[in-house]
């Protein structure tokens, strides 16, 4: 009976260590090096914000007068890049105001990106624009080139004004969203306004 006990605690340490073994075996062949690439790029500053904001409003003044604001919930400045680069991943409320510091236009999106060498900003998804008349641009991209001064897009665009809705794709304007075109109309609806 003893040498049976014994027999089984043998068997037991065996099967255990043979267990323990193969586990060993399994885990480090599955665990590899990396590349001295994958470890580069894991630790390169290009992969990281040189600032990071969050719940960010600030203004931008031209000869002591405010000209444009900014408010976002998150802002990722890569000035390390190749092509250094601002971007606001949830999203951008531009609001821009005339000489008489009077709010001439608004532009929301839902994600944006400034484009520092080029001075272009890309506003996307769910893009919705308003001017000093109350006209409602929505798209889901829109530039706005600063150097230019103007405002585009190669995009499906809706124009609500008081009196109709223009649809179309590709668009053009000024800074103040006043003076647009739409490349390619597709639709006119006449609004009826309630007597």
């Amino acid at each position: 009976m003893k040498r049976r006990l014994l027999k089984y605690k043998f068997i037991i340490k065996t099967a255990g260590s043979f267990f323990l073994l193969l586990a060993v075996i399994v885990l480090s062949s599955s665990c590899q090096s990396n590349t001295s690439e994958e470890i580069k790029a894991a630790v390169d500053e290009e992969n990281f914000p040189s600032l990071s904001v969050h719940d960010l409003e600030t203004a931008i003044t031209d000869s002591g007068k405010i000209a444009y604001r900014f408010i976002t919930p998150e802002m990722n400045q890569y000035d390390n890049r190749e092509k250094p680069y601002t971007e606001f991943p949830q999203g951008l409320h531009l609001i821009v105001y005339n000489d008489q510091e009077e709010i001439d236009a608004q532009i929301k999106s839902q994600y944006a990106i400034y484009h520092e060498g080029e001075e272009l900003w890309e506003l996307q998804n769910n893009v919705e624009a308003v001017n000093f008349k109350n006209e409602v641009i929505n798209t889901e991209q829109l530039f706005w080139d600063s150097r230019k001064h103007i405002i585009y897009s190669d995009e499906f665009i809706k124009i609500t004004t008081d009196q109709e809705i223009l649809t179309g794709y590709g668009f053009e304007s000024d800074e103040r969203l006043d003076n647009y075109t739409i490349q390619r109309i597709s639709g006119i609806l006449t609004v009826e306004e309630d007597q």
